[in-house]
């Protein structure tokens, strides 16, 4: 027979059996899809040798009144600042513990540090302030006061930290003193489910997850990040908000402050920009009062002045609650509203100018966010995951989004290993890359803790992909000329801050889409690693007679790319019945150059697919239309 052209429409479609998806891509990693073919994503490179402390649970991207560009990054464990390629630590600090006394022995490197209920937790960070060095003790007060320090192992009345060099001299016994200045609590690195009576999880009805009455869901440490002109607000998930001026003396060794006259526990903030409202949701109704905190309260402050939240003739101030669901989950601005998504309504939230300052008006039902995080303004439109599976978007009015790929994401039947809902709603990040008309989900698969994954809508191409990439932050190129993120590694040691008795968790902050690798950015040099690509299609039969009525020889295929800059394999995956497991032709799998001009197969059964591996260093690829050559080899 003639070759034969496989017509492959763009996007994954992982709802259909292979056989049902023939014409269709099924399946692939690290690609994405331009003028209908699909092709291999861009590379990523570290900005700078420093790794963050902790998990990266919020960042946002901005410049202040002289051009100056920031990124901050705000992990479980610090908030920190990247501006001039340099990182810097803006961590806000909790209550002063003063008057603490020291105690040190010969030979040691451990310090304990003593105090009455001083409230400090293991792995908390802090710093050393108004050291007085005790009798016996060798220690310097600048081995006090250089570097943070975390905490080994905590006690009611003490703990214990660990010193850059070991007690030479006698030993102190509770002498002297210094203050202890901690870091704010941000919270846990990871979601977990806790127990207690008449409870239950918010998300009882989640896609077919029953919960029993009984589970309470501890969040993880996360903020919500915005600025207010030029300046930074960073709000603690279900804590404080702060800000940072970059304007003020020298900003860059100076730490946020609390804001003052702000709600002390607050889901989350966002700035209403054409209007300069801070907005408080899921707040006190009587603002210092952490017990007052409503999840469905939300408060305002006046116009130009995030700090005055009391509502008077005189200001805009003021404050709303909703009605359709449990708590806000999450909120993003858009063009000229801001859109508040519960777990179980959307409302939009618009300007309207005294004496009411804002209207508040229901947009859609049972279209719960699964996540702070998973709301994405992207073009004009709001994006977000759903809590009870899917997607939805508001351009005016809220739509379910469809979705090829939406029982891969949300379920785990048998061996699908679909989102972790028990312990990844509010894990999930979502993030917008302007520069390809893509917006992406990360999240914890089944098997994982932390975000493993990702899955991806091509607004413009009205297409769907997942992968393996993991992101826990995603900056789009608005201010910085490319995509910024975040990935965690539990295992590796963090090197900013410099932090004496550090444990491993550290995050990477990266550039997006440039070159084809990954590199790391080591003190010694960079390390260059490939990023392997995948992708796969649907099953193609003989439709002589009768779809698959006979089996089929395929004799040779013909590459096509529009960029191969290296070599690829390719292989061909066959089977006789739809239930049967896939294995490759005899031959192969095929190395395809730019070279290459034919592949023979000797390849033969009742259904065929193809998987195109791109797995070296510097691996570029477009791939374009796959010929083959066929002809019918009888009846089985």
């Amino acid at each position: 027979m003639a070759l034969r052209k496989i017509q492959l429409k763009p996007g994954f479609n992982k709802q259909d059996t292979p056989t049902q998806a023939e014409g269709q891509w099924t399946d692939g990693d690290n690609v994405r899809f331009r003028y209908g073919s699909p092709e291999k994503i861009g590379g990523w490179s570290q900005l700078t040798t420093g790794t963050l402390k902790g998990i990266g649970r919020g960042q946002h991207t901005w410049s202040d009144v002289d051009g100056t560009k920031y990124s901050v990054v705000g992990t479980n464990k610090i908030l920190g600042l990247y501006t001039g390629g340099k990182f810097y630590d803006i961590s806000p600090l909790a209550s002063t513990v003063a008057t603490c006394t020291i105690t040190s022995t010969n030979g040691s490197s451990t310090v304990t540090i003593n105090k009455s209920t001083h409230g400090l937790e293991t792995g908390a960070l802090l710093i050393f302030d108004n050291v007085t060095i005790p009798a016996g003790c060798s220690f310097t007060t600048g081995d006090f006061t250089t570097n943070t320090f975390e905490v080994q192992v905590a006690a009611t009345n003490s703990f214990n930290v660990v010193m850059t060099s070991v007690e030479t001299g006698g030993g102190a016994s509770a002498g002297a003193g210094c203050d202890v200045e901690p870091y704010e609590v941000i919270g846990p690195e990871g979601q977990a489910l806790q127990y207690g009576w008449g409870v239950g999880k918010y998300g009882a009805e989640e896609w077919g997850n029953a919960r029993s009455a009984s589970e309470v869901t501890l969040d993880p440490g996360s903020w919500s990040l915005d600025n207010f002109g030029e300046k930074l607000i960073a709000t603690i998930h279900n804590g404080k908000t702060f800000s940072w001026n970059p304007s003020a003396g020298t900003p860059l060794t100076t730490r946020a402050t609390v804001a003052t006259d702000n709600p002390t526990k607050s889901v989350m903030s966002v700035v209403s920009d054409r209007d300069r409202h801070l907005i408080q949701l899921g707040t006190e109704t009587t603002i210092g009062n952490t017990a007052t905190q409503d999840k469905m309260f939300l408060r305002f402050s006046d116009q130009e002045d995030f700090e005055d939240y009391v509502p008077l003739s005189t200001n805009t101030a003021g404050t709303m609650r909703l009605d359709q669901g449990n708590k806000i989950v999450g909120a993003v601005s858009g063009k000229d509203y801001t859109l508040i998504v519960t777990d179980k309504a959307a409302y939009i939230m618009t300007f309207v100018g005294p004496p009411f300052t804002f209207n508040l008006r229901q947009v859609g039902s049972n279209c719960g966010a699964i996540g702070q995080h998973a709301i994405v303004y992207a073009n004009g439109l709001v994006y977000w995951m759903s809590h009870a599976g899917g997607f939805f978007q508001f351009d005016g009015t809220v739509k379910s989004l469809p979705c090829l790929v939406e029982d891969f994401i949300f379920s785990t039947d048998g061996n699908n290993l679909g989102i972790n809902l028990d312990t990844g709603s509010e894990l999930v990040y979502g993030g917008h890359n302007g520069l390809f008309s893509e917006v992406s989900w990360y999240y914890p698969d089944a098997n994982a803790d932390q975000i493993n994954r990702i899955v991806t809508y091509n607004y413009d191409e009205n297409v769907w992909t997942t992968g393996t990439l993991a992101r826990t932050t995603y900056a789009n190129a608005d201010v910085f000329n490319l995509p910024y993120a975040t990935e965690y590694n539990a295992s590796e040691l963090s090197t900013f801050p410099t932090i004496n008795g550090n444990t491993a968790g550290s995050s990477i902050l990266y550039e997006h889409e440039t070159g084809t690798n990954q590199i790391r950015q080591y003190t010694t040099g960079p390390v260059t690693s490939a990023i392997a690509s995948s992708i796969r299609s649907g099953d193609f039969d003989l439709d002589i007679d009768g779809d698959g009525e006979f089996y089929m020889s395929v004799r040779r295929f013909i590459p096509d790319f529009k960029v191969l800059n290296t070599t690829c394999d390719i292989t061909i995956y066959l089977r006789r019945f739809p239930n049967d497991t896939a294995t490759s032709s005899s031959l192969g799998p095929f190395n395809i150059s730019n070279a290459t001009q034919q592949i023979w197969t000797r390849a033969r059964s009742r259904q065929a697919a193809f998987q195109l591996n791109a797995t070296g260093a510097n691996s570029n690829w477009r791939y374009g239309l796959f010929r083959f050559d066929s002809r019918p080899d009888g009846r089985r």
